[in-house]
């Protein structure tokens, strides 16, 4: 299989429990939380396994779950088009398209406005897809 193909769902569910298991520290805690709240955020959201990460989409990408030594990033894909008044984006600020948030360890997000982020950021597929 070619390391970009897309995973879909039931495959890609499993990659993402895999990902957090075989991680065993604060990062797969806090990639578990994270995913929780996106499907809290949109029962409906696909999950997916691409680029070597996780990604969850609804009309198109909505963020990827990226893991590193010091930081889960969670990566929107159109970010930079995103209102963000509660002020979650902390990385990749200076791009044209794409916004972040780094959670290191020990932090936590504003569990009700990373929601709206997310269902902004369907809003936004949605739209985008209507044409």
């Amino acid at each position: 299989m070619h390391s970009n193909t897309v995973q879909q769902t039931g495959d890609a569910s499993r990659m993402i429990d895999e990902r957090i298991r075989e991680l065993g520290d604060w990062r797969g805690d806090v990639l578990a939380r994270l995913r929780t709240l996106i499907r809290q955020a949109d029962p409906d959201v696909t999950e997916e396994w691409k680029w070597k990460v996780p990604v969850w989409s609804h009309g198109g990408i909505i963020c990827t779950g990226e893991t590193y030594k010091s930081a889960v990033k969670l990566t929107f894909a159109k970010g930079a088009a995103l209102e963000d008044p509660s002020g979650l984006f902390n990385s990749s600020l200076e791009g044209k398209t794409r916004r972040a948030i780094d959670i290191r360890e020990g932090e936590t997000v504003d569990e009700e406005a990373l929601k709206a982020l997310i269902r902004a950021a369907i809003s936004l597929n949605s739209s985008r897809t209507r044409g």
